[in-house]
């Protein structure tokens, strides 16, 4: 979970995270990356009519024969360049896993390697995969349905200050029309800990826009869901899911609770902050008030887990967690923001839509930088964690990246040759911020004409260059490597309100406020 333009809040963000309080320097960082990687209401998607089983997709063997061998490759530079003090992988193919590594050190200072199979990592807002798993398990049961007002549920009210209500789904395709508030989320010590429903209730967002209208991540809406659980179940959240889904799937290195205790703390790797060029270890980080959104600590093997229950809907052995035709649904597709790129499925985030489809999540707390990809289709998947510095942000994303480069590979798109168009100069500014504070220009997005059918972003001074591929639609020169994935970004909307979305970034976008 992490707030800002570039990742959260402020800056323009691939995935989720919490980004309140961290330095100046790792938000700068986390932009330049973000760049070098790359109202008319968002289009609404079909009802939740069950989606069609997925067509197998045969992968390439010796892809997987080497992948190992590739990612040990990756790794190795990464830790020589990125700033990375450790790292974590799993990756699952045909319902078993196919390995767990670790790479660094959990400990710098005592010399503790990361133990791929036991070294636990924080996933942050992958946390939230287990979330709407668990909100999910209501709905199919019937405790909780997916068009009720959330006020149905809760102990408070959301207040009504737009026409239409809340409803449960908005939750998971982050259309709940919040503004974005990271205040209170994070505590120093447990002593500041706040129960989950007093929290919500006293840190309640200002609602900004209509629900359903426009998909802006909500860390927010994300606790609501699971105190929701909460509430229709009758247990606390944290024990809710330890007996419907960790004991179930075996995950017994896994926990939304903090602090960790016992061997789970023996064995958690430390957060750092890169402090005149050393690893300095930071103190376990505290999001308990807001928990369902983001605060789980766990192992590669147990993420492997997870992964194959719900490529395998909602089965692992002998453990159903989902019905065959929940988890399918939750794969599909229900928002997207701009027309021609991949929207929001039920809490996934979809990556790629065809060939194959792929949907995941991303996770950014202060000191870990986390995804998780699945690959229906293929029934294959990966989780990668990384800390350290502010480098090792971009190395995680630079490890998906290459992973999907390899395992999914893609050609980039023809150019347009089509009638050029004007480019769609002018600052764009992301729907995900806090509107009750002035706003931070600085993190604005600069479109510029980069000659016929090409244009220029730039954040922060970070500059790349992208070509059209479409009347409104360009794909990124910058950073591209070969095999793809290939960032895309799209402009859409009348005159009135234009708007820009990123390919890999479907929980967000930006509008243009001055040209």
């Amino acid at each position: 979970m992490a707030r800002g333009q570039i990742r959260e809040g402020d800056m323009v963000m691939r995935d989720g995270g919490f980004w309140r309080g961290v330095s100046g320097r790792e938000r700068s960082f986390a932009c330049l990356a973000a760049l070098a990687l790359a109202t008319l209401p968002a289009t609404a998607l079909a009802d939740d009519a069950p989606a069609a089983k997925a067509v197998a997709v045969k992968l390439d063997r010796a892809r997987l024969d080497g992948l190992e061998e590739f990612v040990n490759g990756v790794m190795a530079q990464q830790l020589a360049n990125r700033e990375v003090a450790g790292a974590v992988i799993s990756v699952v193919y045909k319902g078993k896993l196919l390995f767990a590594r670790g790479y660094g050190y959990a400990d710098v200072d005592r010399a503790i390697p990361v133990d791929g199979e036991r070294t636990l990592f924080r996933p942050g807002s992958v946390s939230k995969l287990l979330t709407w798993t668990a909100l999910m398990q209501q709905v199919e049961q019937g405790q909780v349905s997916l068009d009720d007002d959330i006020n149905k549920y809760l102990d408070f009210r959301i207040p009504d200050t737009q026409s239409r209500p809340i409803l449960v789904r908005h939750l998971l395709d982050h259309t709940p029309g919040f503004e974005d508030s990271g205040v209170g989320m994070m505590s120093k010590t447990p002593a500041d800990f706040v129960a989950l429903g007093p929290w919500l209730r006293d840190h309640i967002p200002t609602r900004v826009r209509e629900p359903g209208v426009e998909t802006s991540y909500s860390n927010y809406g994300s606790a609501i869901a699971g105190y929701i659980v909460e509430r229709v179940s009758g247990e606390a959240f944290p024990d809710y899911v330890d007996r419907h889904i960790l004991q179930p799937l075996g995950m017994a290195s896994t926990t939304f609770r903090e602090p960790l205790s016992g061997v789970m703390a023996e064995n958690m790797a430390l957060g750092y902050a890169l402090t005149d060029g050393r690893f300095v270890a930071k103190p376990f980080e505290l999001y308990h008030n807001v928990m369902p959104a983001g605060s789980v600590s766990a192992t590669a093997p147990d993420m492997a887990k997870f992964m194959i229950a719900q490529l395998h809907d909602g089965r692992l052995g002998k453990a159903q967690i989902l019905k065959p035709e929940t988890a399918r649904l939750m794969r599909g597709d229900l928002m997207r923001n701009a027309p021609a790129l991949p929207g929001m499925g039920y809490g996934y985030m979809v990556v790629r839509e065809q060939g194959p489809r792929l949907i995941g999540h991303g996770g950014n707390t202060a000191d870990f930088h986390s995804f998780m990809l699945l690959a229906p289709e293929a029934d294959f998947g990966f989780f990668v964690s990384t800390t350290g510095g502010p480098g090792s942000y971009p190395a995680r994303t630079e490890l998906m990246n290459a992973l999907i480069g390899r395992v999914f590979p893609q050609a980039p798109a023809p150019r347009w040759t089509g009638a050029a168009t004007p480019a769609p100069v002018g600052a764009y500014r992301t729907n995900r911020r806090t509107y009750s504070e002035p706003p931070r220009p600085e993190f604005d997005i600069k479109v510029s004409a980069a000659g016929e059918r090409a244009i220029t972003l730039e954040i922060m001074g970070a500059r790349s260059h992208w070509e059209q591929i479409g009347p409104d639609l360009y794909e990124q020169v910058t950073g591209a490597r070969s095999g793809g994935p290939y960032e895309r970004v799209e402009f859409y909307g009348p005159d009135s309100d234009r708007k820009m979305s990123f390919g890999s970034q479907p929980h967000v976008l930006y509008r243009l406020v001055h040209q």
